[in-house]
């Protein structure tokens, strides 16, 4: 199944023309070899989460892959999940109540 979520907010632009390309088509080539990497660990099971973090346009970007698997852990795909941590990088103390107003 192919997934495409669109929000106003998205951190790295797509279109819905991307489903069904190779992830290594989503990148910038200079960021292939890093990209297979990954795929392969999530292939060989040897791993099956990646994580990085990079600073653009004054923002904190947390960046992680998932391999998705099936009940019997054979490798089917992969996630990217793309989040601007910028404001939970500022938060100190404590909130412990809920404080919609």
């Amino acid at each position: 199944m192919n997934q495409y979520s669109n929000t106003g907010d998205r951190i790295f632009p797509r279109s819905p023309g991307i489903i069904g390309r190779s992830v290594q088509n989503c990148h910038p080539s200079k960021s292939i070899d890093t990209v297979n990497r990954i795929l392969d660990s999530f292939r060989n099971g040897t791993k099956s989460a990646a994580e990085f973090w990079i600073q653009m346009g004054g923002k904190f970007i947390y960046i992680r892959y998932f391999a998705v698997r099936d009940a019997q852990g054979a490798y089917k795909g992969c996630l990217e999940v793309s989040r601007d941590v910028t404001a939970i990088r500022g938060l100190e103390g404590e909130k412990r109540l809920l404080d919609w107003g």
